[in-house]
């Protein structure tokens, strides 16, 4: 697959390139300082799932991200960046930056940055709405959010891109 023609480094939300094929395995994150909340998605469907919620203290666990990368073997990683409701900077911004960027080195993989404004919120209601419609059994925990925002962030980057 061509090179994007943008970089993600610079946190700017971009599309792949019209002229490429969107990947057909692409992997979603929702980056914060405890958690990172994972998803998995088809760009040939524009479908996405929640895989699960990754746990940290200090730092992500890069091995457990290798992992994953090495089970689904993605063409892509999105990851979603937060901007307050304007669209500035906020405190998280330049952490998930940094975590771009060390993802962009540690996997030689392109990476997307995409605005992750209301992802959690709309996690938040989708997995209330399923817990009162009785598709969900246990209580929700916000370790299910983190993933579900991931799928949000995914859902809307995929939707984005050209077919």
């Amino acid at each position: 697959m061509p090179e994007p023609t943008a970089a993600a480094h610079n946190g700017q939300v971009t599309p792949i390139d019209k002229r490429n094929s969107p990947p057909e395995v692409v992997l979603g994150f929702d980056f914060g300082t405890k958690r990172i909340g994972v998803a998995v998605g088809n760009g040939l469907t524009g479908t996405a799932q929640a895989l699960t919620t990754l746990h940290h203290e200090n730092a992500p666990n890069w091995q457990t991200l290798a992992q994953l990368i090495k089970e689904w073997q993605p063409q892509a990683l999105v990851v979603g960046m937060p901007v307050m409701q304007d669209g500035s900077d906020q405190k998280m911004t330049g952490l998930t930056r940094a975590f771009i960027q060390k993802l962009e080195t540690q996997f030689s993989l392109p990476v997307y940055a995409s605005d992750e404004r209301f992802s959690s919120i709309e996690a938040e209601v989708r997995l209330r709405q399923q817990r009162a419609s009785g598709a969900r059994k246990r209580r929700v925990q916000a370790s299910d959010t983190d993933a579900v925002a991931a799928q949000i962030i995914l859902e809307s980057w995929l939707a984005e891109q050209p077919l």
